[in-house]
Order: C-alpha cells, then sequence, then structure tokens
C-alpha cells in the first residue's frame, strides 16, 4: 500500500477534480455545438471521458509527487487480483440492472443515457472495435486514475467509510443525475474496495471495463436477435 507519505492528498483532490470539471464543461460545449453522426458521437464521447480522466490525473500527479507508483499504477499486481475484478465487473453489471431499475422507479426518470454508446457498438465490426478501445479500455483506466488512484487514495489516510463511500458518491455524481447515477456508485463501491485491497487500479479497471463491456454489448446483442 501507498505510504502516508507518499500518499496523495487535498492539493491533488482539489487540483485533480477542479481540472476534471473544467475539461467536464469543454467537452460538454464541444459535443453541444458538434453534430456527430450516431456511430461516430458514441466514439467520441467515450474517447472524450478517457481524456478528461487522463488530463485530471495528470494534472494531480504532475503538481508534487511526479511518480506513477503512489497513485496504484504498479505493474506487480497478481493475475489473481486481475482476474477477480473481471468477476466483480460482471457482479457490478448484475447489481446495476437492479439499482438502475430501483432509480427509474422512484424517480420516473427512464432516460437512457447510453444510446450513444449502443449505437456506436452496434455500428458494425469497426465501430464496435472503436467502442470496444475507447470505451471498454481507455474509459476505465482514466476514470479509475483520477477517481481511485488520487481521490479514494487520498481519502485513504482517514478511513475505508470515507475512502469507499465518498469517491464512490462523487465518482457516481459525476455521471449525472440520470439512471446511470446508482451504476457508477456501486461501480466505485467495487473498485474503491479492490484499490484498498491491492494498493493497485489495475483491478478496479477490469471491474469496469468488464461492466462497460456488458452494459454496451448485451443490449446490442437482444436488440439483434429481436429485430425481425
Amino acid at each position: 500500500m501507498t505510504s502516508e507519505k507518499q500518499r496523495p492528498g487535498w492539493p491533488e483532490i482539489a487540483v485533480g477534480l477542479g481540472a476534471y470539471a473544467v475539461l467536464y464543461m469543454v467537452v460538454a460545449l464541444i459535443l453541444r455545438l458538434t453534430d456527430f453522426a450516431p456511430a461516430l458521437a458514441g466514439v467520441v464521447e467515450f474517447a472524450f471521458s478517457a481524456l478528461m480522466g487522463i488530463g485530471a490525473f495528470a494534472a494531480a500527479a504532475g503538481l508534487r509527487i511526479r511518480r506513477l507508483a503512489p497513485f496504484g499504477v504498479s505493474p506487480r499486481t497478481k493475475p489473481r487480483w486481475l482476474a477477480a475484478g473481471a468477476g466483480l465487473g460482471v457482479v457490478a453489471y448484475v447489481l446495476s440492472i437492479g439499482v438502475s431499475l430501483l432509480f427509474m422507479t422512484l424517480t420516473g426518470d427512464r432516460q437512457n443515457v447510453q444510446v450513444g454508446y449502443q449505437a456506436a457498438a452496434a455500428g458494425g465490426v469497426f465501430w464496435y472495435a472503436a467502442t470496444a478501445v475507447t470505451g471498454f479500455v481507455l474509459t476505465p483506466i482514466g476514470e479509475e486514475l483520477i477517481f481511485r488512484g488520487v481521490l479514494a487514495n487520498a481519502l485513504g489516510r482517514y478511513s475505508a467509510w470515507i475512502s469507499v463511500l465518498v469517491s464512490a458518491a462523487v465518482f457516481a455524481l459525476a455521471h449525472g443525475l440520470n439512471p446511470v447515477l446508482p451504476v457508477a456508485f456501486v461501480v466505485g463501491i467495487l473498485t474503491a474496495l479492490l484499490f484498498r485491497r491491492t494498493g493497485s487500479i489495475w483491478p478496479g479497471v477490469f471491474v469496469h471495463g468488464m461492466n462497460n463491456a456488458l452494459a454496451i454489448t448485451v443490449p446490442v446483442i437482444i436488440s439483434f436477435i429481436s429485430a425481425p
């Protein structure tokens, strides 16, 4: 685990989340002013999500520490933890169905905010591959870097409850007030717990990537099967 001396702190949280907020607003403006084709839109949105996370992490990591290891970017993660991450990604997907339905029942909000991603994945082999790279690999890496490598890591100096719950809540709110919010909270809980256990972001990347892959791919498969 990261030592207290090397662990990121409030300066990294402030800079990292501040940079993420700025990038979020810039990306929102770009998407509002640009009319992408349906398949391209999903890939572009995933690519921007990845860049926001990576950019925010770079700002936080470059502030004082300037090394990757204290943020959990370690190449020494044991394969069994990566396998556990992939397995928990399946668990996260199953749980997400229930929590998303509960959210929609309680709020009446039934919007499908992933329609662009699903349109991209359904656009053919090329577009599915582009969606997989940007959405199942790069976006999980970027978001785990900032929300677990920086936020959960820095809050770990207080307690497991604060580290896991607060980082998961901030991660969920970053996805907006929509049916994805409770899903992101579940994913945030599982990835933060794995980060505390292993000191590495990579098991969480596997959770995140597997959840994204199932959330985008399963509806596409169902639509193809049910198509006349």
